[in-house]
């Protein structure tokens, strides 16, 4: 059996799902190709009519269409229908369905460089409402978090994201420069947009000056895989998590849907950091 794999968002020209992809299909010896389909927003509809036709087996979704895939589909996983957004697109019995690993990929990303760190000591801070957001927010809570705030441009979007919590976890929504101004309150700070992603790798969300030096600041963005964001944090001592990790481990359990198969994907962590430090051949 020979596997047909995608990508479908914008930009994602140089998105690294096909690196990812095709070492999953090597390590476990399947053959099938990985192939990103690049499509401006008036092209989507017409770009997922194509990928129908072609009868796809599984595709990823990334910004910014992780919600505007939702009425494409035919079925959603309840787990990714609760968050409203969805990253992950089978092709079952015919049928589209709808799947969100995001979360699940960050949180795993987390424990593999912090295993000492407890979600349930945690006072969190989520910059971003989006579809990446929702998932990692809903994973928090899911952990056992007890406090997640949420800072972001538009406080109507953040505010939409509270259906999501749970009873146990305290949430607050904020501006960016209230999230600033109580920025060391913070354990862990979680970059969920896609500000300073390359090539506008010089721009930052926000300001980290009040950052604890005990805190972990992350960020999703993996190209360039130090973002301005970092770079800041590092500066001001905090620790940080690239977003490399979640990545690689949101696309294998991509992966697993698509060919019911369990990977060994952390086997790849090391190769992928250097691949994106371009010590590695694509």
């Amino acid at each position: 059996m020979s596997y047909f794999f995608g990508l479908v968002g914008y930009p994602a020209a140089h998105s690294r799902s096909p690196w990812i992809h095709n070492h999953f299909l090597d390590q476990q010896q399947k053959q099938g190709i990985y192939r990103v389909f690049e499509t401006p927003p008036d092209e989507f509809a017409s770009t997922l009519k194509a990928m129908r036709t072609l009868q796809i087996d599984g595709f990823n979704v990334t910004v910014p269409y992780k919600e505007r895939i939702l009425s494409f589909l035919d079925e959603v996983d309840p787990y990714a229908k609760m968050i409203g957004a969805v990253n992950t697109v089978h092709l079952e019995n015919g049928k589209w369905i709808g799947y969100n690993t995001d979360g699940k990929g960050f949180i795993r990303s987390f424990k593999e460089s912090y295993p000492r760190h407890s979600f349930s000591e945690m006072k969190v801070l989520c910059i971003g409402a989006g579809g990446a957001a929702k998932g990692i927010y809903r994973a928090l809570v899911e952990e056992n978090t007890p406090s997640v705030d949420i800072a972001n441009r538009s406080q109507q979007r953040a505010q939409e994201m509270l259906d999501l919590k749970s009873s146990e976890t305290n949430t607050s929504i904020l501006t960016l420069e209230e999230a600033e101004e109580k920025m060391s309150e913070y354990d862990m700070i979680v970059q969920t947009t896609s500000v300073g992603m390359a090539p506008n790798d010089k721009e930052s969300i926000l300001s980290l000056t009040h950052v604890h030096p005990d805190a972990v600041v992350c960020d999703i963005v993996y190209r360039p895989m130090e973002t301005a964001f970092l770079k800041e944090a590092k500066e001001r001592g905090a620790h940080v998590l690239y977003g490399h990790g979640m990545l690689l481990y949101q696309a294998a359990l991509s992966y697993e849907i698509w060919t019911s198969s369990v990977l060994k994907a952390e086997l790849l962590l090391e190769k992928f950091e250097q691949q994106l430090k371009g010590e590695e051949p694509c």
